[in-house]
């Protein structure tokens, strides 16, 4: 018998030792993974000296080119084939610390050496991050499921590897809730849910579904994380953080969820939608996207120091957005972990730098809305242009519209007994005089003036090129009455010239300016000129041009003319400019396509291309993340090679190459497919060990469950207290906020609570500073959208629990829905917290819970039937008789369980 066991534990011990042997023998010549394994451990240990930033030696593994190129030392490091004849090999083994690599970190350890050996000697092959690859069709897994679709295959695959179960699907309630909040961002109605929990069809969810994607709310709740990627605003930001009127762009957004606009077309209207042909309000409204970018109006700033910054706000989040990519630190030198070059950040600048907007206090371009009055003159203008001469139509049309191309009166100089007033606009005091550089004057026959005065016996005359130069215009300025534009007859000029324009009054005091100008414009006279009726449109187009109707900022192209060349920073540095560079794309993605134009237009049609690799991939991975609460890839704003790598990189594709070609980048029917997997669909109770083993439920071993976003915490207290109002777009509102939240600055504004029912619309349309955004969005962890947020990181404070306990949002709707569990519980106390409590929960309340609720009920009771004050300042009412007791004590109650996890999570 010991025999026995001693042959047999020696047999299992030699069938052990020859499968470990075969196993190693088989892992030696598996063929190592440059993206996987090498590149890990290069980001880790040696790109911080030899990348992007730092290229010590002469040495960087950043790109395949310089990591196997001549160092400084005159030879490579890196020897394919050869690991004992590579340096790169060799420092890694040093005895000498001041050899060994990495210098100042801790030495590899034999393995990672012995894996990096292995990649030299297999011949030091490059590899392309998973990212950068373009998603293709990727096959199904052959697997066996009860219910679902074939996400539930990918996700079955995997947890199958882990050898986790699969959680049963969540009650029908539980599920309606959830897919009401990440549809919709609002619980379901009463209707809705009886119908729901009533149904016996099959197909009852699959229908909710469909109910709630074709709700109106749909696109509100979704808007509302994209305005954080848009960085969308009420405000300028900066230290005035002055009100801007852009809320037009906000329902754009909304609608264009709502209609389910393909993606790719809304990434295309929003970043170059002037530039569509023959492009309407629409399109142009679109692009305020990109006009959300921060404008300083404080007095002695330089505008062209901040037009900069806009235009590099532009380029980051344009490549944040779109490409999860972060390139922020490219503007100083090539990125530290991924293949983008130095300069490939100022040829991406080079597509955004041509626009017109020049950080002035009154954010122009700005599209113009006419009424219906204007528009038929707008239409008239039109008409008498395209009888005359219709190659001038798209420019006479654009400056009716957008007032574009115009000059700033910040491009003055050389001023004489005048000043730029308050970074804003200029004056000019008697016999003083500026210069106007550079400008072009080909066939211009009209310079338009924009401008303002309240004094009589003034002239303004210009010259050429000196103050001594010719004369070309004298004008005599008359009293405005508020701003004016005027159009001025220049003679036949040709190239570009100095423009120097000089004031006299002798009627005013010394130190008064003689007018103030805001801005410029040199144009062709309409066509037509001579003809019958020529004078009437030419007046038309006057009063047309100095109406002020409703605007919002919006991106104009500039033309040939004032075409702006793009010059490297050096380090980063905007006053310190290198050499030229024309628009381009980082060659480590996909092709610019042929055809298109290097303008924004173009670089739109890259980023939207099927060969781009990211764009797909990211906006999946944020649908997703909305859904579960983590995306595929954790990190959606870094999908580079130190963003974390995905969960389900199989899944990832599937979705992203179907949301491309199958679903033709519509978002509604890709979020149907995942709300109608199993996976979405389950339980979301964890046990001990799977918290353990899976605590951010990436696997998806069991359904979602996360506290709500900021806006549907507020949303949901008024909808479930009957006070939300629905009614959709128009300006941003001010709902009740703590007194003394604003210290404007400069700007004079008030926060103005909003009434008939304003105060009480949903929080997408609430008013947004930058510099004091709504206070329990922040606490909430909304963002200031001084810069794009791809996702809000979800944190726990006790300042959390004091919004919704004392906010005055909070004990309101707590107040209107004490007054229905009154109303529905009549005398009976329990059966009014039931009501409230299912109402809240969609959940039936337990008896331990009831007797918990009723005993606060009680306590609350006896104290305002103690003290009227308390109870009058809490009903917002004079009276305090029993029955204002009552439903004071129910208000605490319908407080307590709008403060329920249950209540502010999902699931």
């Amino acid at each position: 018998m010991l025999y026995y066991s001693a042959l047999r534990i020696t047999v299992v011990l030699s069938t052990a030792i020859a499968i470990g042997s075969a196993f190693s023998a088989c892992q030696s010549k598996k063929k190592v993974n440059f993206s996987t394994e090498v590149k890990p451990l290069l980001n880790k240990h040696c790109i911080s000296c030899h990348g992007g930033v730092k290229q010590s030696g002469g040495f960087s593994v950043l790109f395949k080119e310089e990591a196997l190129g001549v160092t400084k030392s005159g030879k490579p490091a890196i020897i394919p084939g050869h690991p004992e004849k590579s340096e790169f090999i060799r420092r890694l083994t040093c005895k000498d610390p001041k050899e060994r690599m990495p210098l100042k970190g801790a030495k590899l350890s034999q393995e990672e050496i012995d894996l990096l050996t292995r990649w030299v000697k297999e011949g030091a092959e490059w590899g392309e991050h998973w990212a950068y690859i373009p998603p293709v069709n990727v096959p199904v897994p052959d697997i066996k499921i009860e219910k679902g679709n074939d996400i539930d295959k990918f996700i079955r695959e995997r947890l199958e590897k882990e050898k986790l179960p699969v959680a049963p699907e969540a009650d029908k309630m539980t599920l309606l809730r959830r897919v009401s909040f990440d549809l919709t961002g609002l619980p379901p109605s009463p209707e809705l849910a009886a119908s729901f929990a009533e149904s016996k069809d099959p197909q009852a969810y699959e229908k909710i579904v469909d109910t709630l994607l074709q709700s109106k709310h749909y696109g509100e709740h979704w808007a509302a994380m994209w305005l954080d990627l848009a960085r969308y605003s009420d405000t300028k930001g900066y230290e005035r953080d002055d009100s801007r009127t852009i809320w037009r762009y906000r329902d754009w957004v909304i609608d264009a969820f709502n209609n389910d606009m393909p993606y790719d077309s809304f990434a295309i209207n929003q970043l170059a939608g002037d530039l569509l042909p023959d492009a309407g309000n629409d399109q142009f409204i679109a692009t305020a996207f990109h006009r959300n970018t921060m404008t300083n109006d404080e007095g002695g700033t330089l505008d062209e120091e901040f037009r900069t910054s806009a235009v590099m706000d532009r380029v980051n989040t344009t490549m944040e957005v779109f490409q999860g990519m972060t390139i922020g630190c490219v503007q100083c030198h090539s990125h530290p972990y991924d293949p983008i070059r130095f300069e490939d950040y100022y040829k991406l600048m080079a597509f955004m730098n041509n626009t017109r907007d020049e950080d002035t206090h009154l954010d122009h371009p700005k599209l113009r809305l006419y009424d219906s009055v204007s528009n038929t003159a707008y239409r008239q203008i039109s008409d008498w242009v395209s009888k005359y001469d219709k190659s001038q139509l798209k420019d006479v049309q654009e400056f009716m519209r957008v007032l574009e191309p115009k000059v700033h009166v910040h491009d003055f100089d050389q001023y004489i007994n005048g000043a730029y007033l308050d970074s804003k606009y200029t004056g000019i005091r008697p016999n003083g005089s500026c210069r106007l550089p550079n400008q072009y004057l080909e066939g211009k026959t009209t310079m338009w003036m924009n401008y303002w005065t309240g004094n009589k016996g003034g002239t303004m005359i210009v010259k050429l090129d000196s103050l001594n130069g010719p004369t070309i215009i004298t004008h005599a300025i008359a009293p405005t009455n508020g701003r004016l534009a005027i159009g001025l007859p220049l003679p036949k000029i040709s190239g570009r010239h100095d423009l120097y324009f000089i004031f006299r009054n002798n009627n005013i005091p010394p130190q008064d300016p003689v007018c103030v100008m805001e801005w410029l414009a040199f144009r062709n006279d309409l066509p037509g000129k001579g003809q019958p009726g020529y004078e009437q449109v030419a007046a038309a187009f006057t009063r047309l041009i100095n109406q002020t109707p409703d605007d919002i900022p919006v991106m104009i192209e500039n033309p040939l003319e004032m075409r702006r060349p793009t010059r490297i920073f050096e380090r980063g540095n905007w006053l310190v400019k290198g050499k030229e560079v024309t628009p381009d794309v980082p060659h480590s993605l996909n092709p610019f396509p042929a055809n298109a134009p290097r303008n924004r237009l173009g670089l739109a049609r890259w980023l939207t291309s099927p060969q781009n690799p990211l764009t797909a991939r990211v906006m999946v991975n944020r649908c997703w993340e909305q859904l579960f609460g983590i995306g595929i890839v954790e990190t959606q704003e870094d999908f580079g090679t130190q963003g974390f790598l995905p969960s389900n990189q199989e899944l990832l594709d599937y979705l992203s190459y179907k949301f491309m070609n199958s679903y033709k980048w519509k978002l509604k029917p890709l979020l149907k497919e995942i709300v109608l997997s199993a996976a979405y669909r389950q339980d979301s109770r964890s046990t001990p060990a799977l918290t353990e083993k899976d605590p951010a439920n990436r696997l998806l071993a069991r359904g979602p469950h996360f506290r709500l976003t900021a806006e549907e915490i507020r949303d949901q207290a008024l909808a479930v207290s009957g006070l939300l109002d629905t009614r959709m777009h128009g300006p941003s509102v001010m709902p009740y906020q703590p007194d003394n939240i604003w210290q404007t600055v400069w700007n004079g504004n008030k926060w103005t609570v909003a009434t008939d029912g304003n105060q009480h619309r949903r929080a997408v349309y609430t008013y947004h500073k930058r510099t004091s955004p709504y206070p329990s969005m922040i606490t909430f962890d909304g963002s200031s959208r001084e810069v794009c947020l791809q996702r809000r990181i979800r944190t726990n404070t006790p300042l959390q629990a004091l919004v919704t306990l004392n906010d005055p949002v909070y004990m309101e709707t707590a107040v209107a829905l004490a007054k229905q569990m009154a109303e529905k519980g009549k005398d009976d106390v329990n059966a009014g917290i039931r009501w409230g409590y299912e109402r809240a929960i969609l959940q039936p309340i337990t008896d331990k819970k009831l007797a918990v609720l009723k005993q606060l009920y009680t306590k609350a009771l006896t104290s305002y039937q103690q003290d009227s004050t308390a109870l009058q300042s809490l009903l917002q009412t004079k009276t305090a008789g029993p029955e204002e007791a009552k439903t004071a004590a129910l208000a605490i109650v319908a407080n307590a369980i709008m403060n329920l996890d249950e209540f502010l999570s999902k699931s």
